[in-house]
Formats: C-alpha cells, sequence, structure tokens
C-alpha cells in the first residue's frame, strides 16, 4: 500500500469518480429490479407461484425420494471424478516437464486433445462410442469419463504452471546437495507449487461439480435430472423444480467457492510467514522451511 491508501495496481478514485461509479451502480441497481420485477410478474401470470406448485417441496418425502438420491448421485460422481481428475492432472503436468521429448509430446497432445473437446462430447463418446466397441458403459461411467479427461487436462496445465512459477533456485539447491530429480520434484517443487495452485485447483473441482448437470443429456440420475424430470413428473411443477434446483447448486457451489478463498488466503499467509521469518514468530513462533 502506498499513501492514501493506493496500490501499484490502480488509484484510489478521486470524487468524480466515485460519483460517476455509485451512479452507474444505482443506475444497474434499478436495472435488475426491473427485470426481476418483470420476469416475477410473467410467472405470475403463468400462475407459477402458486401454492400447490410449490407445496411438493415441504414435504419430507419430495426430499428424501427424489431431490437427495439426485443429490447424491451428483456429489458421488463429482467427487470419483475429482479424484481421478487430480491423478490425471498430475501425472500429465509432471510428464510435460519430462526431459524425454518422446514423452513430452504424448503428454502435450492428450492434454490438448481432451481440453479442446467439450466435456458433452466427451460423455457422448464414452457411452456411444464404447457400446459400438461391445462395452456395457453406464450414464454413471460416462459422465465421470467426461468429466475426469477434460478437468484433467485442465488440471495438468495448473499443475504444470505451478511447477514452473517455482523459484528455479530451489531446484538447483536440491541438485547441489545431491537430490536425484524425481526427489527434487517430490520433495521441493510439487509441496510448493501445490500451495500456490491450491485456489485454482479448488476453482476447477467447482466447475467439475456443475458440469455434472451435462449427464442429465445421458439420463444420469443426477440433481438436474431429478428436478427436471422426476419431480415434474410427480407434480407437474417444472419451473418451481428448476429453481429449488438452482438454489441447491448456487449453495454447493458457494460453500466450495468459500473454500477456494479460504486457501487462497491461508497459502497466501503460509508464503508470507516462509518469506519473513520474523512473521512467523508473531504468528506463534512456527516457521515453516522447505526442504
Amino acid at each position: 500500500m502506498t499513501e492514501r491508501g493506493a496500490t501499484v495496481l490502480y488509484d484510489v478514485p478521486g470524487p468524480r469518480t466515485r460519483l460517476r461509479n455509485n451512479a452507474l451502480t444505482l443506475a444497474f441497481g434499478v436495472v435488475l429490479l426491473l427485470v426481476a420485477y418483470f420476469v416475477w410478474t410473467k410467472f405470475d401470470e403463468k400462475g407459477q407461484w402458486d401454492g400447490k406448485l410449490w407445496q411438493p417441496f415441504l414435504r419430507a418425502d419430495t426430499w428424501t425420494e427424489l431431490i437427495l438420491p439426485g443429490l447424491l448421485n451428483t456429489l458421488v460422481a463429482a467427487a470419483l471424478a475429482a479424484v481421478l481428475a487430480l491423478l490425471f492432472g498430475a501425472v500429465f503436468g509432471i510428464a510435460r516437464l519430462s526431459d524425454h521429448r518422446w514423452v513430452r509430446i504424448a503428454a502435450a497432445v492428450v492434454v490438448e486433445a481432451f481440453r479442446a473437446v467439450p466435456v458433452l462430447m466427451l460423455i457422448f463418446f464414452a457411452q456411444y462410442g464404447g457400446s459400438l466397441a461391445g462395452l456395457v458403459v453406464t450414464e454413471f461411467t460416462a459422465v465421470v469419463f467426461g468429466l475426469t479427461v477434460y478437468n484433467g487436462s485442465v488440471l495438468a496445465e495448473i499443475v504444470r504452471a505451478g511447477i514452473l512459477a517455482v523459484p528455479r533456485g530451489q531446484a538447483e539447491a536440491g541438485y547441489a546437495i545431491g537430490l536425484r530429480k524425481n526427489q527434487v520434484m517430490r520433495m521441493i517443487l510439487l509441496p510448493q507449487a501445490v500451495t500456490a495452485m491450491m485456489p485454482a485447483i479448488v476453482s476447477q473441482l467447482v466447475v467439475l461439480l456443475k458440469d455434472t448437470a451435462l449427464g442429465f443429456v445421458v439420463a444420469y440420475a443426477d440433481l438436474l435430472n431429478a428436478g427436471a424430470r422426476v419431480v415434474p413428473a410427480n407434480y407437474a411443477n417444472l419451473i418451481p423444480s428448476v429453481i429449488v434446483i438452482a438454489v441447491v447448486y448456487i449453495a454447493i457451489n458457494l460453500a466450495l467457492g468459500y473454500l477456494a478463498a479460504w486457501l487462497e488466503r491461508r497459502s497466501r499467509r503460509s508464503r508470507k510467514i516462509t518469506a519473513d521469518p520474523a512473521a512467523a514468530e508473531r504468528a506463534g513462533g512456527e516457521v515453516a522451511f522447505v526442504r
């Protein structure tokens, strides 16, 4: 921070700029309220706010028998795909830094190919391509495959960038004391890289969780399927069901977003303490050393 709260990235706005920003904020707020009012009145004209359409969500069996099973399937698919994508990303991210040219090229081809193809196409390919090959591919398997290879490819780039972001002197110091390359990677580079890229990893896992909704097109019994197919088929309340499911998605992703922000603050504080031993004493006398 510099004088009067300015930073190296931007200048503190003056009175005229603050007045303009406040006016724009007020104008956009009014526009959003008008849009919300328009949507509300149109829904009201169609009877979408009638109590009978929303009453099923006050019943326990609607949640325990319809919505929660879909939510569980979403979380299971997201959890398994997240673990596999992290493994995929770690393996191919490190492979892209290999000293062997053929390993680097092969890893780059795999990562760039899967990263360029939409997740929906990968899910279709897994299910219908597998059936053409004589394999029995369930909806769950197709969704997990698509989420794994796409998000794993993105995570591979995050891992590669995180490792390259570690100062070169760290690796050179490891080689100077006689460590082999795999030891330098495992003991020096990866621990520091993981700390730096943790917020980006969590943010990508948020994307992965939302992409589970693409399983809707292959009839995977996930949360979106429950809200757009199962519940409306029982109560004829499509719009209220979709709104409730959207609120559930928002709650889950907000929780993951707060987790990403917390990890970012923690990693930033950890790096500061590592760089400043005096700060570690003020934080409680514990200093983080990098082997």
